[in-house]
């Protein structure tokens, strides 16, 4: 079967824009652990990397890829519609990046995808709601709100049962074993961005795949498409991110290795149980909420609410900014070129 020219562009976009949601959300693995000293900068982007790709041997299933695809009608997906959404995309996350915005890249990539399939329907004469599929839309959204507050919650369990323990710990003693801890909590945050964030991407790609024909539907996905993806994810973490370190490690509250701890295990746990339901939350909301929790269990004081605020906006602005964007570069796409 003969392959568009297109088509190995939009593959080729789909894989830059993950590649830059790695470097983009770096941020949200090793913060904490830099922010804590537990690791220099450069061991915590290997570190992050390393787990960020061993999740492509555990998530097989991928529900997150899946629910992507299913983000516009099918009869309203076209290759222009793909580009246009990863050109939003990949603009809204550069814009975040550049001024060190910690956005969702998950939501950039639904919001540039939606818009884009709205204006193809607009354009073709139909009502642009009825391109996207608005459960999927609302379960996202939702996670807007609930995924932080998720976060935030289980951090403050975790933390206040971390303090209960080690309560007649020597702190030097205790100091030593959180940097440890620090090491694995950290190891399975990475892991689970990996195993979320790779996959909203396979879903881009699968979904073009199938729109040129080349499969017949997401199951026949070929083997190279999640390997490419986790491979790309990986080398953005490489990357790092360190603006979006700066605010997410030192800017929000403090954090101690004991706090790191339990904020890095709550975005791990909260990942997880998102994954498993096949929602694509977003790292960046989760974590933020996890290091909120470990802020207020200290007092409410100590967050740095106005820098909160900050990151509330962006992340409302988030999906109908990316949307515009889509929706713009479609037209772009189909008046002018």
């Amino acid at each position: 079967m003969e392959i568009s020219t297109l088509l190995i562009v939009v593959v080729i976009l789909a894989i830059a824009f993950d590649y830059i949601n790695g470097f983009h959300d770096a941020a949200n693995s090793i913060a904490t652990v830099v922010s804590t000293k537990v690791l220099t900068p450069f061991m915590a982007v290997l570190w992050a990397a390393l787990f960020n790709f061993a999740a492509y041997f555990y998530f097989t299933d991928h529900k997150v890829a899946n629910t992507i695809a299913k983000t516009v009608l099918e009869e309203y997906i076209t290759l222009e519609v793909i580009f246009a959404g990863l050109v939003a995309a990949i603009s809204w996350n550069l814009f975040t990046w550049y001024y060190g915005i910690p956005s969702s890249s998950s939501h950039t990539l639904i919001g540039g995808f939606a818009g884009s399939g709205m204006a193809f329907a607009w354009i073709s004469g139909a009502n642009p709601l009825l391109a996207v599929n608005q459960s999927a839309i609302l379960k996202t959204v939702s996670f807007i709100v609930l995924a932080p507050i998720l976060g935030m919650f289980i951090s403050v369990i975790i933390t206040l049962i971390i303090m209960n323990l080690a309560k007649r710990a020597r702190p030097a003693v205790a100091e030593k074993w959180f940097k440890i801890c620090q090491l694995i909590s950290s190891a399975a945050l990475s892991f689970a961005h990996g195993g979320n964030d790779a996959q909203k991407v396979m879903g881009i790609i699968a979904t073009a795949l199938i729109a040129e024909q080349v499969i017949p539907d997401f199951e026949s996905m070929p083997a190279w498409v999640p390997l490419s993806c986790y491979i790309a994810i990986a080398a953005g973490t490489m990357s790092g991110g360190w603006k979006i370190v700066k605010t997410m490690g030192t800017k929000i509250t403090k954090v101690t290795p004991l706090e790191g701890v339990a904020a890095e295990t709550a975005g791990a746990v909260t990942l997880g149980v998102t994954e498993h339901f096949g929602i694509p939350a977003s790292t960046t909301h989760t974590i933020t909420g996890a290091i909120i929790g470990v802020g207020v269990v200290k007092r409410v004081s100590a967050v740095r609410w106005g820098v909160t605020i900050s990151l509330l906006w962006a992340w409302i602005l988030t999906i109908p900014v990316s949307a515009i964007l889509g929706g713009l570069s479609l037209a772009v796409i189909h008046y002018i070129l």
